[in-house]
């Protein structure tokens, strides 16, 4: 196993994470009902009660159907998922006996996660539990810069009476019922620490607030197979940017960083209705190539609609990348940064002795590659598995007006003229054993 900079030796075997690469994001919840932002109630300050009154009497995602949820994740291609349990709003997705300010309670009445996660396993599809350390709802939860009643002095002399260790109990009494109640989980997605933040009146919070070696004890004993994400302020676990791409591997201390981008669809994590910062299918399809050309998982997100149904746009990119995923998956699970130099607008992927070349930007007929004179076995188009033609440094061939010039490390490829009809076309390359 790689010994990765932010994996204790004291964590369990993250191989499977490494090998599947690709995974869904969903957040769904309160904030779906309001469909503008998933922060809204902070953002708008919106007063606990009232945001309950409204939101909470008014949920009910009466076309959910788990199985539907679970099929076009299949489809697309992704190999585990992750799933809001309770965001910063409090509210709990699952019928927990630690609150009833939970799913069960609502005009919806059914438990959220008892219905998900069953069908999401059917299908192979691995199972991650997002949940929040923050939770606005809960009345010993500490108002701080973040809060939505952070301007209100009420709430914030309310401070002098709430009981952090309270709230500390129950935030690991919940996560308890979620590792205990509902089967295997594969991968645990806390969010978030924010130690560094002072807003004269309050602090930001992290490990010591959320009693985080606590918890991850707690995950560990409960599910020792269990994955952990980086945002208990532990210094550990899997290292989570979101929307931004890095420019290169992650390393820390000369070793490789095990890590996952985290992407939305558009400008926001939740359903929001009037967006329209929408990525394309391309776009989307490039970054999950881009993650994995260096070293990293890619998490696609999806917000799901009010009435618990995936809206047409987003339908749309889960079908035309799963259209690309079923002929070049081999391009992305079990890949891994290959050492070679890609050309221009390319990028590599690489399992074993198969070097895969994702042609960001399409040439014209002829492309050189750099180094692989010696390593080439076989090339072929991935979407069809048709031939591609290579040829290599030739001391003898006269050079004239027509020929390429190919330095005698390097090879060079020649393609269709017409780009095949696939958002990213791929080039498999069979290195010699």
């Amino acid at each position: 196993m790689t010994n990765f900079a932010n994996w204790p030796s004291t964590y369990p075997d993250p191989s499977w994470f490494i090998h599947d690469r690709f995974g869904l994001f969903i957040h769904f919840g309160l904030f779906s009902v309001g469909a503008r932002h998933e922060w809204f109630m902070t953002k708008e300050q919106i007063d606990p009660k009232e945001y309950q009154a409204k939101y909470f009497k008014n949920f009910n995602p009466d076309l959910f159907d788990a199985t539907k949820w679970a099929q076009a994740a299949k489809d697309c291609g992704v190999k585990y998922m992750v799933f809001t349990t309770k965001h910063h709003e409090g509210f709990a997705l699952w019928d927990s006996h630690l609150t009833d300010y939970k799913v069960t309670n609502t005009p919806f009445k059914r438990d959220f996660l008892a219905e998900l996660l069953p069908a999401f396993r059917k299908v192979g599809i691995k199972i991650g539990l997002y949940h929040s350390l923050i939770d606005w709802h809960h009345p010993d939860f500490p108002i701080d810069g973040l809060h939505p009643m952070r301007n209100n002095e009420t709430y914030q002399k309310s401070n002098e009476l709430r009981q952090l260790k309270k709230y500390q109990d129950y935030l690991a009494g919940q996560v308890e019922e979620l590792l205990t109640d509902y089967g295997k989980i594969d991968y645990i997605w806390f969010d978030f620490s924010y130690a560094h933040r002072d807003w004269g009146f309050a602090k930001g919070k992290g490990a010591f607030d959320w009693d985080s070696e606590r918890l991850e004890a707690l995950c560990l004993q409960l599910q020792p197979h269990i994955l952990i994400n980086d945002r208990l302020d532990l210094n550990r676990g899997v290292t989570t940017p979101e929307q931004f791409q890095p420019d290169k591997p992650f390393l820390k201390d000369g070793k490789p960083v095990l890590w996952e981008a985290c992407q939305t669809m558009y400008g926001t994590w939740g359903y929001d209705r009037d967006n329209y910062e929408w990525k394309s299918s391309e776009m989307l399809l490039k970054m999950l190539i881009d993650t994995v050309a260096k070293n990293g998982n890619f998490l696609m997100n999806i917000g799901p609609n009010p009435r618990g149904e995936i809206d047409d746009k987003t339908a749309l990119r889960l079908r035309e990348i799963g259209d690309w995923m079923r002929l070049h998956q081999d391009a992305i699970i079990g890949c891994t940064k290959a050492n070679y130099e890609a050309p221009l607008d390319c990028r590599y992927t690489q399992n074993a002795n198969k070097l895969y070349l994702h042609l960001f930007s399409y040439p014209y007929r002829n492309l050189h590659l750099k180094g692989l004179a010696k390593d080439v076995s076989f090339i072929r188009l991935l979407n069809d598995g048709s031939e591609i033609f290579y040829r290599g440094f030739d001391k003898d061939e006269v050079i004239t007006s027509t020929e390429a010039i190919i330095d005698p490390d390097d090879i060079v490829i020649t393609l269709p003229v017409e780009k095949p009809p696939v958002l990213v076309p791929v080039i498999e390359i069979t290195l010699k054993d």
